[in-house]
């Protein structure tokens, strides 16, 4: 069986069932994009160690599809994992006699950074977004204080909010896929079941959210004009223009979710708690994301531990 067509097979018979539509959408654009034209011509046994790691090297060095340049060695992983899951379940199957795929040496994939909002800036952008009369930036402020993801935020009802109790139920995502040149809005479950969680808000945020739902006409917090869900990319374009207009360092939307993190532990919240509302798997993906913001805390912690020493 050629690689083309068992990739189209494993993908509708295989895959389709075990993920969410966003990571199907994912899969399905790096195999059409960089492995089928590549390697989806040869026969399932005829993927030799040479021919999959010619591959590999090819994407490092050309993968890019824009420019033609070298591809991030995280990309490069990515689309290689697909190639080796797809090519373990051809030979599970019985569909191929040969395995290859665990002979493919891959690139180290270095830490990606972590970017934040220094103290200074997170000021000047809340101070624009508070005093600012479109009630939809208050999305800003609220991935700033609970560190919700943007899927997460667009997705919040006021349903969502508890103003008695004083938290957000965080049970569902949105996400854009584009079809048929045209990008749709989808409502999903969040992105791990870790990620359905409840967190605390406080009282300023509380009353931020009274303010604001008062003349309140749709459902959702964030909202169009016409009440409808915004777009993760549109929202993203809104938070690039505000950086703009402040004349703010470039940061990705996420960052916002990183400055929460951040803060959290420069104010002392303990990594379970913070695993917890970020809706980590487990406090050990925490510590290695935030291993910086630790350090300098606890370079702080001991120099202040330092100051009974005498001399």
């Amino acid at each position: 069986m050629l690689y083309n067509e068992w990739l189209d097979l494993w993908l509708q018979k295989y895959v389709k069932i075990t993920v969410k539509l966003k990571t199907y959408d994912y899969y399905t654009r790096l195999i059409n994009t960089h492995i089928k034209p590549i390697l989806g011509k040869y026969d399932l046994d005829n993927l030799s160690p040479a021919l999959l790691q010619d591959f590999v090297i090819y994407k490092l060095e050309h993968g890019n599809i824009v420019t033609g340049n070298t591809l991030a060695n995280g990309s490069v992983i990515n689309i290689t994992k697909l190639v080796k899951q797809s090519i373990c379940m051809a030979y599970d199957l019985n569909i191929t006699k040969i395995n290859n795929s665990n002979k493919i040496k891959l690139p180290t994939n270095p830490r990606t950074k972590i970017t934040a909002f220094e103290k200074y800036e997170q000021e000047i952008l809340e101070k624009y977004c508070l005093n600012n009369k479109k009630s939809n930036y208050v999305g800003i402020i609220l991935c700033l204080y609970t560190g919700i993801r943007i899927g997460e935020l667009l997705a919040l009802t006021w349903d969502d909010v508890d103003f008695k109790n004083k938290f957000i139920s965080i049970t569902k995502t949105a996400y854009e896929i584009k079809q048929n040149g045209k990008y749709t809005i989808y409502v999903d479950t969040p992105k791990t079941n870790n990620s359905n969680r409840v967190i605390p808000i406080s009282n300023t945020l509380i009353k931020i959210l009274k303010s604001i739902q008062k003349s309140a006409t749709s459902k959702f917090i964030i909202c169009t004009k016409s009440n409808t869900m915004v777009g993760t990319r549109s929202y993203q374009k809104t938070f690039e223009r505000i950086l703009n207009k402040l004349e703010l360092p470039y940061k990705n939307f996420h960052s916002l979710r990183h400055t929460f993190a951040t803060r959290a532990i420069e104010f002392g919240m303990d990594i379970k708690t913070l695993s917890e509302i970020l809706g980590h798997k487990n406090p050990a993906v925490t510590l290695q994301r935030y291993a910086h913001s630790m350090t300098a805390h606890k370079i702080e912690i001991m120099n202040k531990f330092g100051k009974m020493l005498s001399f």
